[in-house]
């Protein structure tokens, strides 16, 4: 069983959401435990709090120094004011962990006291049903026993995969970013199976249930993706023919375009957020 610390979640949009569902649905941590705020949306506050039985309060209300856990999960561009607004009551000992993308572990070390122990986290909205892909990289004061507490804590949305920052970019290309790949692959064929005929929700159910399966033969399977392809995939036949279309019109290469350009856009952001914190503590504005 996980350790039942008191979390704080610092933004209150989707992917906050997400993570309150499946943390709550998983019956981990219990739902008197987790804490949400936002910039003054109280109406979304008392949402969730409805929703899931949670506690909701503007942030000057919101006992920051009594939780152990704060999560980050507000837009970049709000990072540094938030941080800098809840550095001087942080603890030594309060663990931060950030969904913000493309905000390294060394710039929020750089907004909050020293010694802060910081986790940079990337899950995606499937954490909602339980069903993430998490990546975990630990700043340079996190204790093993709080990266372990944040691993076991995020493998209630789904998995874990704890990997070096460096990697994180492009895992956010991949993970991060990849539902929204799927579920645009997913609107073009509702959109042209209803055109031949076949009800939305029937549509839907087939899309879905295809995916599904071809993502367990992956995890099942020993054989990598390629191979799977390839044993579907008769000379002259209807999968040869498909497949040929979409390398003729780049949807390959689209994909690998849209993975890159996420995780360039997650550097990009890092980039600008690092260079507009100036040694003197003076910000630069800068548009994300």
């Amino acid at each position: 069983m996980i350790d039942k610390k008191t979390i704080a979640f610092i933004g209150a949009g989707s992917m906050a959401e997400a993570m309150i569902s499946g943390i709550v649905s998983a019956q981990q941590i219990p739902p008197g435990h987790i804490f949400v705020t936002n910039r003054g949306n109280t109406n979304r506050l008392k949402q969730l709090k409805n929703q899931y039985g949670i506690k909701g309060f503007p942030l000057e209300e919101l006992k920051l120094d009594q939780v152990d856990a704060i999560i980050l999960a507000m837009k970049p561009k709000d990072a540094e004011t938030s941080l800098k607004s809840i550095g001087p009551i942080l603890k030594p000992n309060q663990l931060i962990l950030s969904v913000i993308a493309g905000i390294t572990t060394s710039l929020i070390e750089q907004l909050v006291p020293d010694g802060q122990q910081v986790i940079r986290v990337m899950p995606n909205t499937s954490s909602k049903i339980g069903e993430s892909a998490t990546a975990l990289s630990a700043g340079k004061y996190t204790t093993k026993q709080n990266l372990l507490w944040a691993k076991q804590l995020l493998e209630c949305i789904g998995k874990v995969y704890v990997i070096s920052e460096k990697q994180m970019d492009i895992f956010t290309g991949i993970a991060g970013s990849g539902p929204a790949y799927f579920y645009c692959f997913m609107e073009y064929m509702e959109k042209e199976g209803i055109k031949a005929g076949l009800s939305k929700v029937i549509a839907r159910q087939i899309i879905a249930q295809t995916i599904l399966g071809a993502a367990r033969m992956v995890q099942e399977q020993e054989d990598p993706p390629e191979v799977l392809r390839q044993n579907i995939t008769s000379p002259n036949g209807t999968t040869a023919a498909g497949l040929k279309a979409l390398h003729e019109h780049g949807g390959a290469e689209a994909l690998s375009k849209a993975i890159l350009q996420a995780a360039n856009r997650s550097k990009e952001i890092s980039y600008k957020l690092e260079k507009s914190i100036r040694p003197d503590g003076i910000t630069t504005i800068v548009e994300l």
